[in-house]
């Protein structure tokens, strides 16, 4: 090896090593609870607070809560707010009418490829939310941004980072949520999915990405720790991101860079539904899509034999090879699952193999979500 390149790698391991990790308004809280903590895309963020495993029974069975408040919310405000988000977005935000509602969509480039997956609330006609993953925030806003300056100068794009999220899940989520905030239970015992209502500074959504019932607040950072452990006093058990990946996995939930990135279609990541390619409203990468029929599609795996299903690893089938986007092994189901990308010819109950540790492994193909509010669907 070159002593420039020995020099180089030194000088990266360097920086790695004295790079300041974000830390959430939680930070604390989560160490004061023995969180093993982990550098989660420059996040120093809670993998599990000592058995992944309980945690995710937990979630499934109770309630369980979840720091996301290295997410970011976006408010967008001004005249031609709507006219935007039609512009902005894949899904249709005319679907938005009633305060609260909230549409999940892809925003796309101009190839039809994924710049990120998000959460659309609207409040009213001057003013929508957004909420948008962690790792792609930055990228995020400068794309809204620069879309804005053409086709919405005058809107106001606003990063809450004064903003902090907790995430309340589990079959038993709005009971202890009551029981933590009782002053709640009145405003939000009839609150369906997808819709969310303000009391005071808080924001109350009923979503999640667990596959279970459950609410993501957002509240002033300042609040936060003190609602964290108003929670935890009402028995709801903190949960790391180790036992978050295997649960949305389960309820066939996507994971941005990787299940879909900005070279992969929507209509080949599972997420055609978020796709509004029938009314006349244009958008960003509506004509890539149209022009480029999708020849793969994402579809669930269940492992028939001994091993573990990872990303990356290569699923071979009988009209061409694939790629497992997301894998792992489910608790609820005591096996392996996977989200593959395979070829459009591929069905439901066809055995694949997957290439394991330079072993051809059975799988069967599946219609995912695999567990869903507690039950198993495979």
């Amino acid at each position: 090896m070159g002593r420039s390149r020995i020099f180089l790698l030194r000088l990266f391991y360097f920086i790695k090593a004295n790079m300041t990790l974000q830390t959430t308004p939680l930070n604390a809280s989560h160490r004061a609870m023995n969180a093993k903590m982990v550098d989660f895309g420059g996040w120093d963020m809670p993998l599990h607070y000592g058995s992944q495993l309980e945690e995710h029974k937990q979630v499934r069975t109770d309630a369980g809560m979840f720091d996301v408040s290295h997410m970011r919310v976006v408010d967008l405000k001004g005249e031609g707010v709507r006219d935007f988000l039609r512009y902005l977005i894949a899904n249709n935000v005319d679907k938005l009418q009633s305060t609260g509602k909230a549409l999940y969509s892809c925003m796309l480039n101009p190839e039809g490829g994924v710049i990120d997956d998000l959460i659309v609330y609207f409040i009213n006609e001057t003013y929508f939310r957004l909420v948008v993953n962690a790792g792609t925030a930055d990228k995020d806003i400068a794309w809204m941004q620069e879309q804005a300056l053409t086709h919405a100068p005058k809107l106001q794009i606003t990063p809450r980072t004064d903003l902090a999220m907790i995430a309340v899940q589990g079959p038993k989520a709005a009971e202890k949520l009551w029981e933590a905030t009782p002053g709640m239970k009145n405003l939000a015992s009839d609150l369906k999915p997808f819709t969310a209502f303000e009391m005071g500074a808080m924001f109350v959504a009923r979503t999640g990405y667990t596959g279970e019932d459950g609410f993501e607040i957002m509240m002033p950072v300042k609040a936060a720790a003190f609602f964290w452990d108003a929670l935890a006093k009402a028995g709801v058990k903190p949960i790391g991101l180790g036992a978050r990946d295997t649960l949305r996995l389960e309820a066939g939930m996507n994971l941005y860079g990787n299940d879909m990135d900005e070279t992969i279609s929507p209509l080949e990541a599972g997420l055609a539904w978020t796709v509004d390619l029938k009314s006349e409203r244009d958008f960003i990468g509506k004509a890539a899509l149209l022009a480029k029929p999708a020849t793969r599609k994402l579809i669930g795996l269940v492992l028939q034999d001994k091993g573990v299903l990872r990303g990356h690893q290569v699923v071979k089938t009988a009209h061409g090879d694939g790629e497992i986007t997301s894998g792992t092994f489910s608790p609820s189901l005591n096996q392996s699952i996977a989200m593959a990308r395979l070829p459009n010819d591929v069905q439901i109950g066809d055995t694949v193999q997957v290439v394991v540790r330079d072993k051809l492994l059975n799988a069967k193909v599946v219609k995912y979500p695999f567990v869903r509010n507690g039950k198993a669907l495979v």
